[in-house]
């Protein structure tokens, strides 16, 4: 590679990692910028194998400067580039779509309808953060309906309630009103009584499997024609608990011969011989299917919208039966395809995160390895960030990907202006220092210079981590104290030389940019990551934060602090945001 083609290189590099830094606000990473560089520049792939190194060093020096100084040195290089995130930021944020036949409601109603099963994963957020974006967006009204009519194969969670509630909080929404069906089961016994009379239902002893084979033959069930009188008595006795599990159940008539067998004379109501765990509602054996409770209940709260997965699409058809019996208007239905998530080993599945909870395999709901809402909470991540993510997903019929790094983006834009920033070295070695200052004094954050700087010794040595310890006689720059050389002689330990050397060595000669703590005055901190537990030191400022302070470590990422010991020398403990 020759001279001409290497400025080329370094330049094109410099203008792809201030704009990739910029643009996503974080350092610029090499294997970001050699896709786009090689991509708008053919003539460099002949040199590929040289790229890399060249490219490397440009990467580093434009992370050691600050925003304005990377905004500076682009619109110096590239004033196109910069008028492109300008444009960028001007954008309007996507809006969701909306909603079918709005117009025609004097007021949109909307219900979250949650299984309080467990508390609630990151795909559990998908419907308050679009439920509560619509309610804002049509200045509507929003119930939380807890389904909580399976004490059996769903059993409800008696924590789960809370843990739900203060779920929709932290995503930023407040319901208007707050339910539980297993509040509601007289009301459901009624409506079951007015639909026995309408001729809508019957009770049914057949055994599942029976039933199931007369069903996909399109052969009607020999208790169908059961006269009304017999009907009424038997649901009570469902109601009375005389039957057991599978002994009888409430079927809704609809049409035996229909094309889709799931719409065939389905059941309403079930007998269930496990208590529910509520007390309130543990005296209960005959219960209602969710498709007959669901729909019940959104007719008498007034729904106009429901929003509901694709595989639901039978519940809707189902529930047309029912609303047609009782002369009901349906609401409006927009259905969607399943979110899936990046980023996690663990299943996004509450009763696969509840037994790795139960089995010591997670440490609990909020383990920064389980995709749940408390665990993304405990880090740091603010709700708005994981609302604004799934609004951009939309509510199409699709499977969507919702990508931890744009949650990790959206975050970023909230907490980057207001978090300092401090050092934290993780696998640190051990490097005296001679000459120089006794301190450095980097600021607290780099746009806010009013905030003012902090007060860093040096004393005699520093750590630094193991990968930033530079070849002998060669230098680097100490994030906020200096230039320095690492130095070897020939009797006694290495050490790192302060030289005059002043910021021309970092922008013109391209030394490394690294961060350091005093080998003595820094504080222990554990860091909990979505990878395990990490060790390191941190200056000793971060003693002084309080938890749910959301810190940058530069070089590092964001993290939320959680817990402060009274003595500087004990463990503190932060749990890793995101880079």
């Amino acid at each position: 590679m020759d001279d001409e083609i290497r400025e080329r290189v370094e330049r094109e590099a410099e203008v792809n990692a201030l704009f990739n830094a910029l643009k996503h606000d974080s350092d610029a990473q090499v294997g970001a910028i050699m896709g786009p560089l090689m991509g708008e520049n053919p003539e460099f792939r002949e040199h590929g194998d040289q790229i890399a190194g060249v490219v490397a060093p440009v990467v580093g020096r434009v992370n050691g400067f600050s925003n304005a100084e990377k905004r500076e040195r682009l619109e110096e290089l590239d004033p196109e580039a910069v008028a492109e995130l300008d444009a960028d930021d001007e954008d309007d944020d996507q809006v969701l779509p909306d909603l079918p036949n709005a117009e025609e409601y004097d007021e949109i109603r909307m219900r979250l309808a949650p299984n309080p099963n467990g508390p609630w994963h990151l795909g559990n957020a998908r419907m308050p953060a679009v439920i509560g974006t619509y309610k804002e967006l049509y200045d509507g009204w929003m119930l939380c309906r807890f389904d909580d009519t399976d004490p059996e194969t769903k059993r409800p969670d008696l924590d789960a309630y809370d843990a739900i509630l203060d779920a929709i909080d932290y995503l930023g929404f407040e319901p208007d009103e707050v339910v539980r069906a297993s509040d509601r089961v007289e009301t459901y016994y009624g409506h079951a009584r007015e639909l026995i009379d309408l001729g809508g239902a019957y009770t049914c002893s057949c055994e599942a499997g029976a039933f199931s084979d007369m069903k996909n033959s399109g052969e009607a069930c020999p208790h169908r024609e059961k006269d009304v009188e017999t009907v009424g008595e038997e649901f009570e006795a469902m109601v009375a608990g005389e039957y057991s599990s599978g002994e009888m159940v409430l079927r809704v008539r609809t049409d035996i011969e229909h094309k889709n067998p799931a719409l065939r004379d389905f059941v309403a109501f079930r007998m269930i011989d496990t208590p529910h765990p509520r007390e309130e509602a543990a005296e209960y054996r005959a219960w209602p299917m969710l498709d007959f409770q669901s729909g019940v209940d959104d007719h008498l709260t007034g729904v106009t919208h429901i929003i509901r997965g694709i595989d639901l699409q039978d519940s809707a058809k189902r529930q047309r039966f029912v609303y047609d019996y009782f002369g009901w208007e349906y609401p409006e239905v927009v259905h969607w395809g399943h979110i899936q998530i990046d980023a996690y080993d663990v299943k996004m599945s509450t009763s696969t995160i509840k037994s790795l909870v139960e089995s010591g395999d997670l440490d609990g709901w909020d383990d920064p390895r389980a995709p749940t809402l408390a665990s993304v909470e405990r880090r740091g991540i603010r709700g708005e960030a994981v609302v604004d993510a799934i609004v951009e997903l939309g509510t199409s019929t699709s499977d969507v990907d919702l990508a931890m790094s744009n949650v990790y983006a959206k975050n970023r834009e909230l907490v980057d202006d207001e978090s300092d920033r401090r050092f934290l070295v993780r696998d640190g070695a051990d490097v005296a220092v001679e000459g120089g200052p006794d301190a450095a004094h980097p600021p607290l954050h780099p746009d806010h210079e009013d905030r003012g700087r902090r007060d860093i010794p040096v004393s005699d040595a520093v750590l630094v981590e193991l990968e930033d310890v530079p070849d002998v006689g060669e230098r680097v720059w100490l994030k906020g104290y200096g230039c320095v050389r690492y130095e070897d002689p020939v009797d006694g330990e290495a050490f790192f030389e302060y030289t005059d050397d002043d910021i021309d060595a970092v922008r013109e000669e391209g030394v490394q940019v690294i961060h350091w703590v005093p080998a003595a005055e820094s504080v222990p901190v554990t860091l909990r990551t979505m990878d395990g537990d990490v060790s390191g030191h941190a200056e000793p400022g971060f003693h002084e934060y309080a938890p749910d302070d959301v810190v940058q470590f530069e070089r590092v990422g964001f993290a939320r602090v959680d817990s402060v010991p009274e003595d500087a020398t004990e463990e503190h403990v932060a749990y890793y945001t995101h880079p």
